[in-house]
């Protein structure tokens, strides 16, 4: 009976840990959708211009643009803005996704943004819960990198702010939460 639990459980986490945005952002692309949605390239078929996702990332050093990469990676996520505060990495930005998406180096810029679903924070640690709970605020699913905070007293906030905006939350590892 464990060996049935283990892989039920094994099964369910690989197909639950996709990436970041399908999860953060999936109560809100099939609301509605009697079919069940897999990661396979034969779903893209299925896919109408309304089930995209917009995405934006917020920090875009490393994992900022590993994470995005992932992302993308999911049929109907579509990148549409990135912040940082180096115009290098903006600039990259756009060379690697294209002029479209729009860049900034003002992060509320992009909380503002009513077609944007959900925000990858991958920002340096110290501005996790604070930027997630602002994100929160703003109707965004948020996927967080870790450490969500540095002090465990300090995740009660970001905790009362997914509650009381019933948001879309998950704090990212790596290898855990990658495609």
């Amino acid at each position: 009976m464990k060996n049935t639990i283990t892989t039920k459980r094994r099964s369910f986490i690989k197909k639950l840990s996709g990436t970041a945005v399908l999860t953060a952002a999936s109560s809100q692309f099939l609301i509605g959708r009697d079919d069940q949605f897999t990661l396979s390239s034969d779903n893209t078929s299925k896919l109408a211009a309304n089930d995209n996702i917009q995405v934006a990332t917020i920090g875009m050093g490393i994992m900022g643009f590993n994470n995005i990469e992932s992302a993308l990676k999911v049929p109907g996520v579509k990148f549409v803005a990135a912040c940082d505060l180096y115009e290098g990495r903006l600039k990259r930005t756009q060379e690697l996704y294209g002029k479209e998406v729009t860049v900034t180096k003002d992060y509320n810029e992009i909380l503002d943004r009513s077609d944007i679903d959900a925000v990858i924070i991958s920002t340096t640690d110290h501005w996790h819960d604070k930027i997630s709970m602002e994100a929160m605020a703003k109707g965004k699913a948020v996927y967080c990198e870790k450490p969500m905070v540095h002090k465990i007293e300090e995740g009660l906030a970001v905790v009362k702010a997914q509650d009381k905006y019933n948001s879309v939350f998950q704090v990212g590892s790596q290898r855990v939460s990658s495609i």
